[in-house]
């Protein structure tokens, strides 16, 4: 089973051409956990082994074996969808969901948060307008990970 120690291999689109293309489908909370055996969606194994603090980014190449390479894919998944209707709003919520240490996305006009119980009631209390969907979530900086 192929061991990754570096979260991004550094190589170009060129050394990638007529290699076979697997990926790693992981939601936000995935890409940040360093250490463990995962599958990818080819059923490829191979073992996570990265420097702490590190968290992978979708569309980076994570492995280069022989003939085939993985690369990380955000999964959608369950997010509340904040469309503010002002910049002073959108602040607010941001603000709002920090201070909780929850991470933020932005998707579009969108803030998304997580689908987690403390943002229903916080997002509910601020009187904003939000719905529950699914979406790939990147937050925006690196956060703390205390969002669950």
């Amino acid at each position: 089973m192929p061991v990754v120690t570096e979260p991004r291999v550094h190589v170009h689109d060129v050394e990638l051409a007529g290699l076979e293309r697997d990926v790693l489908v992981l939601t936000a909370e995935e890409r940040r956990w360093g250490r463990r055996r995962v599958t990818t969606r080819a059923g490829r194994a191979l073992a996570l082994a990265l420097p702490t603090g590190s968290v992978l980014v979708p569309g980076d190449v994570l492995y280069v074996g022989p003939g085939w390479y993985v690369a990380v894919e955000a999964a959608a998944e369950p997010v509340l969808a904040v469309t503010p209707r002002s910049r002073e709003e959108a602040v607010r919520v941001a603000f709002e969901v920090g201070n909780r240490h929850f991470t933020l996305a932005l998707d579009g006009e969108q803030l998304l948060v997580p689908d987690d119980p403390a943002m229903d009631q916080l997002l509910t209390r601020l009187g904003v307008d939000f719905e529950r969907r699914a979406a790939v979530f990147v937050p925006v900086g690196p956060g703390h990970g205390h969002d669950h």
